[in-house]
């Protein structure tokens, strides 16, 4: 009981400090679920998160579902989504209830502007923590710069990029173990 408990109250703290997005909570985890805690690996991050893209739903739902899973089966799943989206829950309802009201206001108008940036700030340190771990080697840097060419002037279904990565680490991966032979 103790194991899902911690899972739904790290997952609430994940899902209460998120703003903009599953992208944005990526240095939330890293944080909480891989430094503080040791849950997981930073590597683990990337794969939860390239499947959570993949799957229907929301990123950030599938990947609690995915860690809490790991952690402790079917019920630590439970655990964790109920934990990230309870304060989304909590807060969204809380929102809807006053909204009309405050977002002819200036100040509000700018604090959102605010917050804005900030959101594409914690995305941007995640990736560029992530890429630490993944860009590796000269193939993983050329496929990053390959990706985010075609994303930039084509926008394809991030399914295909996801895709179409996997099929060049296994091509490239089974090059590298011919080589070392």
């Amino acid at each position: 009981m103790k194991n899902l408990l911690d899972l739904f109250f790290a997952f609430f703290k994940i899902g209460a400090l998120t703003f903009g997005g599953g992208y944005a909570m990526l240095p939330i985890i890293q944080a909480e679920l891989i430094n503080k805690r040791g849950w997981i690996e930073e590597g683990e991050v990337l794969d939860y998160y390239a499947i959570s893209q993949t799957t229907p739903g929301i990123i950030a739902v599938n990947t609690a579902t995915f860690i809490g899973y790991k952690k402790v089966k079917i019920l630590g799943a439970i655990a964790a989504t109920l934990g990230v989206v309870a304060p989304s829950i909590l807060i969204i309802t809380l929102i809807a209830t006053v909204f009309d009201s405050f977002m002819d206001i200036a100040l509000v108008e700018k604090a959102f502007l605010g917050i804005r940036i900030v959101v594409v700030a914690l995305i941007a340190s995640g990736v560029v923590a992530l890429s630490k771990k993944s860009l590796i080697d000269l193939t993983t840097k050329i496929l990053f710069l390959v990706s985010i060419l075609i994303m930039t002037i084509w926008s394809p279904s991030p399914v295909i990029i996801i895709v179409a990565g996997a099929i060049c680490g296994l091509i490239f991966g089974r090059k590298k173990e011919e080589a070392k032979k």
